[in-house]
């Protein structure tokens, strides 16, 4: 059956059309996002939810989300979308930014300008008949330090461009390197040490914790007298009702706002001051960007439901269509070393540490982390995928990490899982033979080749005669063919295992009566996803 979207907002029919060639369901109410009660009554029947900014994800719509997917908003901000209930629900959430970037960036210069050279109250002034000229003295941009806190995609192009206009860039950025910096033509600084400098600030951050208000009122204090500042980028990161009181002041020169601590903005105290220039978040507002951002949706969505790609995601390691196809039977692997530690595991995880050995080192170690967590979690909730696994194990308290290194032994790449409890550590390795199929490779330190299938069962006992027999006896007697038998040990008479794949799930009486024998220390009846 193929995969069912629904679009809830306006988007381009371009866009849902790709939807359709691509082979997937499209359902087209670009209207339904408004109507919260209706969302919520029809959500249960899609894969996937194609938004703008109109509809509100909510987690009572999660809730009824029973085969959603995948959220994918045609634009950067995502604070529509309760990303932590998603997360939780398994759900992918995208965004599209780079489908806006230049449009963004020109709209932040145009704000510049404006700024600068009083445009909308020369322009309102003049169509009101008067001929204000001396009132209206403007600066020049040419020479003028331009101060950019977050030189990422959009803030990059900003930089670029004022270089254009002959400006002094200088970027706060904490991941932005010297040897970045300097091919980019700007100077990296610290936000103190911008503050005071720059005769124009402005902001291409998002909102996090860590950026919220990060033009504070102190911060604000610090900047030099007759700054402008200018923020496209999101509300909430300059203290509106400080920077109002310095605008008021003269300390800052004058502000320009596409973006408010809250929309749709009808009241804010930068309103109706003298040279503050506002705009209703336009910084995606060109029909260019509209459309990019619209067809960015439909590819990234289509792909995902369809190869399992994973693009701009926000909660989940993004996978290329070419890293799925290579990593598939990799990724299954490690679903199936976290079952084996979640189904033998009784008593609570402490920690998951991962290693990646050879070939494996190299690939997309995000993604196979959260497959091998969300194989261990499994366990506990059945309902979990590598969306939502790592969330849950972070709430519990779980502490995971990973290490990689060259290829070591005999096999081009393994993956090793080991997770601490309070009582012991539990370890299991693996691979990927050249046909794609996983297998076990060690437990316990102990080596074996174990074909992995949907039914099996693991015993421990010791190396002596007689437990072939045993193991064989009882699942004939019982009517359970075993497809594949693996036996392991660490040395003569010393601590054994067995690994049987057989065709149906061992009855509980049957591990009954070989717990009867006295002959095993342990017996536990294993299931894997093999689809």
């Amino acid at each position: 059956m193929a995969p069912k979207v629904l679009v809830s907002d306006k988007l381009s029919e371009t866009a849902v059309q790709i939807f359709r060639d691509r082979g997937i369901d499209v359902d087209f109410q670009p209207d339904l996002g408004k109507d919260k009660e209706k969302l919520a009554a029809v959500i249960g029947q899609y894969d996937g939810l194609a938004i703008r900014s109109a509809t509100k994800v909510t987690e009572k719509i999660l809730a009824a989300a029973d085969n959603l997917k995948v959220i994918a908003r045609a634009g950067i901000g995502t604070d529509n979308i309760d990303k932590d209930a998603a997360s939780k629900k398994g759900v992918i959430v995208m965004n599209t930014p780079f489908g806006n970037m230049i449009t963004t960036a020109e709209h932040a210069i145009a704000m510049m300008f404006a700024v600068a050279r009083q445009l909308p109250e020369a322009s309102a002034s003049t169509h009101a008949g008067k001929w204000e000229k001396s009132k209206f003295m403007g600066v020049e941009l040419t020479s003028k330090t331009l101060g950019v806190i977050g030189a990422g995609n959009i803030g990059g192009i900003v930089c670029d461009r004022a270089r254009a206009l002959k400006m002094k860039v200088i970027a706060y950025d904490p991941f932005l390197s010297e040897e970045k910096a300097a091919k980019m033509g700007v100077e990296k600084v610290e936000l103190d040490e911008l503050l005071p400098r720059a005769d124009f600030i402005t902001l291409h951050v998002p909102l996090t914790d860590q950026t919220r208000n990060i033009l504070s009122r102190e911060n604000l204090e610090k900047t030099k007298k007759g700054v402008r500042i200018i923020n496209c980028a999101r509300g909430g990161l300059v203290d509106e009702e400080a920077l109002a009181d310095l605008l008021k002041s003269g300390h800052v020169a004058g502000a320009a706002f596409d973006v408010f601590s809250v929309e749709p903005a009808t009241d804010n105290p930068l309103f109706n001051l003298p040279n503050v220039v506002c705009t209703p978040h336009l910084g995606a507002a060109t029909t260019e960007a509209q459309e990019n951002v619209a067809l960015q949706v439909a590819e990234q969505m289509s792909d995902y439901l369809l190869t399992g790609a994973v693009t701009n995601a926000l909660n989940m390691p993004s996978v290329t269509a070419e890293e799925a196809k290579v990593m598939g039977p990799w990724i299954k692997l490690a679903d199936h070393l976290g079952a084996f530690i979640g189904q033998m595991t009784d008593e609570p995880i402490k920690a998951i540490n991962i290693l990646y050995d050879g070939v494996v080192s190299d690939m997309n170690l995000g993604a196979l982390t959260s497959a091998a967590v969300a194989g261990i979690m499994k366990s506990v909730n059945p309902e979990v995928n590598m969306v939502s696994a790592p969330v849950i194990a972070k709430e519990r308290g779980v502490k995971i990490s990973t290490t990689k290194q060259d290829k070591s032994g005999a096999f081009e790449g393994y993956i090793k899982l080991t997770v601490v409890t309070d009582q012991r550590e539990r370890s299991i390795g693996g691979t990927v033979f050249s046909d794609g199929k996983p297998r076990f490779i060690q437990i316990k330190g102990i080596n074996i080749d174990a074909e992995i299938g949907r039914h099996m069962l693991y015993t421990t006992n010791e190396d002596v005669p007689g437990i072939i027999g045993t193991l064989g006896q009882t699942m004939g007697e019982n009517g359970v063919n075993i497809a594949n038998f693996t036996l392991g040990r660490a040395a003569a008479g010393g601590e054994a295992i067995a690994l049987l794949y057989v065709d149906e799930e061992v009855p509980a009486d049957v591990i009954g009566k070989l717990n009867a024998t006295g002959m095993f220390q342990q017996i536990r009846h294993l299931e894997f996803d093999v689809a």
